[in-house]
């Protein structure tokens, strides 16, 4: 085996190190230039309050079939998973962000059933803000289940099976009346 020269300290050379990261620097960099960019739609609101959510373009590593950006019906609650989720992304870019009505009007206005939605309270029962709110949407046996707030972070959506009574949040929650 070949040894390669060192300094008098049993380290290798500077010119061997300098080598070794100019090599590890270009073989980042050709990893990072062959990874393909795949831009993520950012869903935003518009002035009328309207909910827009950029269409995907298909590409080839999605066999051409791009996600759809628009509710899915016939489809699962994880199918309409994605479409939850911009929804609930662009709330959460809003002015709006704390408010546990938004969110259930942009799901409204994005096609979702009200009748089936539960939110939780934006403030606590002693009037401060919520660490974070809840919401659903039932679909069939599974819910569709987002959570948003300072002690949340990014917003959180997930679906999960139905609980209790026919409900998707556990817990008290507030009436949607309007």
């Amino acid at each position: 085996m070949a040894r390669h020269p060192a300094s008098a300290n049993g380290r290798p050379s500077f010119a061997r190190r300098a080598g070794l990261v100019g090599a590890t620097a270009l073989a980042v960099a050709v990893v990072t230039a062959c990874a393909p960019v795949t831009p993520t739609p950012t869903p935003s609101v518009s002035p009328s309050g309207t909910i827009v959510v950029p269409t995907p373009s298909a590409s080839a590593s999605d066999g051409g079939q791009a996600t759809p950006a628009a509710l899915v019906p016939d489809g699962t609650a994880h199918d309409n998973l994605p479409y939850f989720t911009a929804v609930t992304d662009s709330v959460w870019a809003s002015e709006s962000r704390v408010s546990g009505r938004a969110y259930i009007d942009a799901l409204v206005a994005a096609g979702f059933d009200k009748s089936a939605m539960q939110v939780t309270s934006d403030t606590t029962t002693v009037g401060n803000p919520a660490e974070s709110i809840q919401f659903s949407v039932r679909w069939g046996e599974e819910c569709l289940v987002g959570q948003v707030g300072p002690a949340t972070g990014d917003p959180v959506t997930v679906v999960v099976p139905v609980v209790g009574e026919g409900t998707c949040l556990i817990g008290q929650t507030r009436p949607i009346d309007w």
